[in-house]
């Protein structure tokens, strides 16, 4: 049986994710401590780029993280360490989501650390501000997936469904697949 889940989960993480296991280890170590969710952070490649380093994506979002360049130059300009702005280098895309979702981390409020990261995923694919007009808007603003994130704050349809999606498919379909293969931990796994 243990054999069969192996393989599974082989099958679930692609075999290009296993040449930047150690480096997002190490920048999610640097970044949130030993307890990151380092799974969490591969799920969100994952559905990013696929682990694809030279994806670029129809609007101009470029790299493994897929930085707009709006946010790629924003976040070079306050992280010393990304001052470089190369959203196609491999350690500075993934050093840079994490220092991007630990940012969002920190300005956002949760009933848990799953629905905490719920937010941050949702901040990273939408923006922010979208979030917390969703949070004004809700019964329950501290429970992101299947209540606040499902609140459209005044997006376009296809917008709001996309976003309404991204933290569910990063925490419930991705990220078991990465916390089994032993990334690490992952927020609500």
């Amino acid at each position: 049986m243990s054999m069969l889940v192996s393989k599974e989960c082989k099958a679930q993480v692609p075999a290009d994710a296993a040449k930047y296991k150690h480096q997002l280890r190490q920048q999610a170590h640097l970044v949130w401590g030993l307890e990151a969710p380092t799974a969490t952070f591969a799920a969100q490649i994952h559905q990013e780029s696929a682990w694809n380093a030279t994806a670029r994506s129809r609007v101009g979002a470029q790299g493994l993280s897929q930085f707009m360049p709006g946010t790629a130059d924003w976040i070079s300009g306050v992280y010393p360490d990304l001052a470089h702005n190369a959203p196609t280098n491999p350690v500075w895309a993934m050093r840079a989501l994490v220092r991007y979702d630990k940012f969002l981390y920190d300005r956002v409020a949760a009933t848990n650390h799953c629905e905490r990261m719920a937010f941050v995923l949702s901040a990273y694919n939408g923006g922010l501000g979208w979030v917390n007009k969703r949070k004004a808007k809700s019964a329950t603003p501290l429970v992101c997936i299947g209540a606040t994130c499902a609140i459209n704050p005044g997006i376009t349809a296809a917008n709001q469904s996309e976003n309404a999606d991204y933290p569910r498919r990063i925490l419930h379909r991705h990220e078991p697949h990465y916390v089994r293969a032993g990334w690490g931990n992952g927020s609500c796994s």
